[in-house]
């Protein structure tokens, strides 16, 4: 059951359905193609109170509150916002969460808080999400906000990769007075916070907001440093680290078996992203400049990571920037509101669409892929239905860049270098998801590593509920409970 942290008074709830429904404004199509800034409008005070008042108070446990995989009390949140106390909706949430202010921008509301509000079911629900962001950018702005810190204890955790979920992990063991060092093999922590995700969906800014929070609490980054090749787990144990935690994540891009894949003008998704978006003295050895496209650029796949790719082309100059999938949208994983910015934007999507071959030019470089036609079949094991190529329907889409956005696959260097670790499918590592605990005592993991590809917010919960679990085992307490 949620428990109501802020006292919330009876309300008119027909009254509140009557409320009308504001958007979170955007900027204009043709003002935020020309930058990499972000694409909302900052809400006013005004327009925050407005939006919170929007909340009829649902009878607990909300199902905002249920759908969140943080537990956030959204709507003791809504009631501060409602009544002007910004601080204290964002301490509200830094209690159940590590990153508030990034969740706010990244996770996709409408599938999980947002999307469960009641409201939704005669019209708008609540815009959740954005304000949440908005009473931390309060916090960020206007608040003297440090993480909480309890005496030092002695105990060393080395916590390796500097996503999300490394991130929570630390942020919980610092609080409880450990010392904690993050490893991230590229040249700045932040793993696919800073790196994956375009600054116009989560600005640079706010991320490093959130490692100075870290750094200022005693949490020490060690960057250029990639645990498993030459430093492997079992020389941290060495080195006095009395836990571990492994939030390696999940960024090995998937390939795709097709002729002329190695072309030049045809990118996988990571090492386009990184180059595109990412402040050149943040680049690592060999991704190094900006990726040339040319004027017809063509993305493969259909996950938020392709929305990325679609919005960043058209940012870079691209002409005609259109996406192949092949299934109908009705299937596609990513978000529908990231499919809406590209729309806007320019981005055109071309279905039940199967790459098949990439051809080149005179030159060498991409000129076109050649693709069949496809069917829907029966579902398969992810319970979509399975696109089935229409044998002699091949044509060929013009493009002078294809990046492959086809999901992700774990890294297994953590599992190969690293004796008596559990892995499972495609290298993922053995965890208690309620725990972390993996085969090896005091080894720890969460988010992506062992999920697989999922969401920030899931990614964070992982690394919150393993820090717990670390907390009881330097305390030489059961860890499960």
């Amino acid at each position: 059951m949620a428990t109501k942290t802020t006292e919330r008074p009876e309300v008119d709830r027909k009254a509140r359905m009557k409320l009308p429904f504001e958007d979170v404004p955007a900027r204009p199509v043709t003002e935020r193609v020309a930058d990499y800034e972000p694409t909302f409008l900052p809400l006013t005070a005004e327009q925050a109170r407005q939006a919170a008042e929007r909340c009829i108070h649902c009878p607990d446990p909300a199902a905002c509150y249920v759908a969140c995989p943080l537990n956030n009390d959204i709507p003791s949140a809504m009631w501060l916002i409602e009544e002007g106390d910004f601080l204290g909706a964002a301490d509200l949430y830094l209690q159940t969460s590590s990153m508030p202010e990034i969740c706010g921008r990244v996770c996709p509301h409408e599938a999980l808080c947002q999307g469960s509000c009641v409201r939704f079911k005669r019209g708008e629900p609540v815009t959740t999400g954005a304000l949440e962001a908005f009473v931390m950018d309060y916090m960020r702005l206007n608040g003297d906000y440090r993480i909480p810190t309890a005496p030092d204890t002695g105990k060393r955790v080395a916590v390796v990769g500097s996503g999300p979920s490394g991130l929570a992990c630390a942020e919980q063991l610092v609080r409880n007075g450990h010392q904690v060092t993050i490893f991230e093999a590229l040249p700045t922590p932040g793993g696919l916070l800073m790196y994956g995700i375009p600054n116009f969906k989560l600005s640079k800014e706010v991320v490093q907001y959130r490692l100075d929070l870290l750094e200022q609490a005693g949490v020490e980054f060690v960057t250029n440093t990639r645990i498993g090749p030459e430093r492997t787990i079992e020389d941290l144990r060495k080195e006095g680290f009395d836990a571990i935690y492994v939030g390696v994540g999940t960024l090995v891009d998937a390939k795709m078996d097709a002729p002329g894949a190695e072309l030049p003008g045809v990118y996988q998704a990571t090492e386009f992203l990184i180059r595109a978006n990412v402040p050149e003295e943040m680049l690592p050895p060999g991704l190094k400049g900006r990726p040339e496209i040319g004027s017809q650029v063509v993305v493969i796949g259909g996950g938020d990571t392709a929305s990325d790719c679609l919005r960043t082309s058209l940012r870079m100059g691209a002409e005609e920037v259109t996406c192949l999938y092949r299934r109908t949208e009705e299937e596609m994983p990513g978000g529908k509101k990231d499919r809406q910015l590209a729309r806007e934007e320019g981005a055109k999507y071309r279905f039940l669409t199967q790459p098949v071959r990439f051809i080149p030019g005179a030159d060498g470089r991409l000129s076109a892929v050649e693709c069949l036609q496809c069917e829907l079949g029966e579902p398969d094991d992810s319970g979509r239905r399975r696109p089935v190529p229409i044998q002699g329907s091949n044509f060929t889409v013009p493009a002078t860049t294809a990046i492959l956005a086809l999901g992700y696959w774990p890294d297994p260097t953590i599992g190969e270098t690293t004796p008596g670790l559990a892995t499972r499918k495609y290298g993922l590592i053995e965890a208690n998801p309620e725990t972390g605990e993996t085969s090896l005592p005091g080894v720890f993991a969460g988010g992506d590593a062992v999920s697989g590809p999922d969401l920030v917010v899931t990614a964070v919960r992982g690394g919150r509920r393993a820090a717990a679990s670390i907390r009881r085992y330097l305390a030489g307490e059961p860890v499960a409970v």
